[in-house]
């Protein structure tokens, strides 16, 4: 049995903050009120930046924390819900930017908020027949071009940025995954092509509700996979959608304190890119130590989830 080794980490965020005090100036809503109700105090939108900028500067970050250079990567993977354009695929792009080998295998994937794990899933998988060991997986969102800023439920909530992880294969380490899908449109969606201009649309009771059992569940079946405890379990890193969720989940399963990670406070809800948004601060924080055991968990549209155990 192998797994997926984590040997280097990057992030990207857009220059400009916005803070909640921004958000209240031309809407019925405060700091408070959002904080409050969702842990977050600001986020990062884009201004001249494209998602395949954020994009490019996480990779060639990850890939420099990994020590690997463009001709050893054989697998360039991008989980996104929020591309620049809908082809050439923003991994396309990032095959360009960074002068990856022509055979590299390179697309885009959409499974929403836990859209990165999905990448490290496959990207694993796409190894096994790569000619080189390495895999690039960058989750990157630029969601601002997809908000009504007119909407205080909705548009308070996401940010834009980037995440990229490089990994190989490891024959030596063992790891547990979970994947789900629950078909519904309604719970969360954005608006193809067509007429009406694209946004996000969500039903904030209906997505808390499937995120919190769904949290609570992956986390108890993938402890149970793995044969240990909570306890046992160094960090626990789920999607940063929303503080509440986090906590809930925390206090349903006795967590100890700081045991489920945070940083919603200052980006928002990134999507794809939270979880190695997440991995990347933790990482060059010196919170992640090598043989640490992680728990990741990422939930959003479809609907769908996934989750993976594994070590540091």
């Amino acid at each position: 049995m192998s797994a997926p080794q984590i040997l280097g980490t990057g992030r990207c965020v857009p220059e400009r903050v916005v803070t909640n005090d921004e958000l209240g100036r031309t809407l019925d809503t405060s700091d408070a009120w959002i904080y409050g109700r969702t842990g977050i105090h600001s986020r990062h939108f884009c201004t001249a930046e494209t998602g395949a900028d954020l994009a490019e500067t996480a990779a060639r970050r990850a890939m420099e924390a990994a020590e690997v250079s463009p001709g050893d990567i054989g697998v360039c993977l991008t989980a996104t819900c929020s591309p620049d354009r809908a082809s050439p695929s923003t991994a396309c792009t990032l095959q360009g930017r960074l002068g990856l080998p022509e055979d590299t295998v390179c697309f885009d994937l959409n499974a929403a908020c836990a859209g990165f794990l999905y990448g490290v899933h496959t990207a694993h998988a796409l190894l096994a027949a790569s000619p080189r060991p390495y895999a690039l997986v960058v989750g990157v969102e630029v969601l601002s071009r997809l908000l009504d800023r007119t909407d205080r439920n909705t548009c308070v909530l996401f940010g834009d940025g980037a995440g990229a992880a490089v990994l190989r294969r490891d024959e030596g380490r063992q790891w547990h995954t979970l994947f789900g899908t629950r078909a519904d449109g309604h719970a969360i969606w954005v608006q193809g092509p067509g007429p009406e201009r694209a946004a996000i649309h969500m039903d904030g009771r209906a997505v808390f509700r499937f995120a919190i059992e769904v949290v609570e569940r992956s986390i108890r079946q993938l402890l149970d996979a793995e044969g240990c405890t909570l306890d046992q379990v160094d960090l626990v890193v789920c999607h940063q959608a929303n503080q509440r969720i986090i906590d809930h989940a925390a206090k349903k399963l006795g967590a100890r304190e700081g045991q489920f990670f945070k940083n919603m406070e200052t980006y928002g809800n990134t999507s794809a890119a939270s979880i190695p948004i997440a991995l990347d601060e933790l990482a060059r924080s010196g919170a992640l130590r090598p043989g640490m055991r992680v728990l990741c968990v990422g939930f959003g549209a479809g609907l769908t989830w996934a989750g993976m155990i594994f070590q540091w």
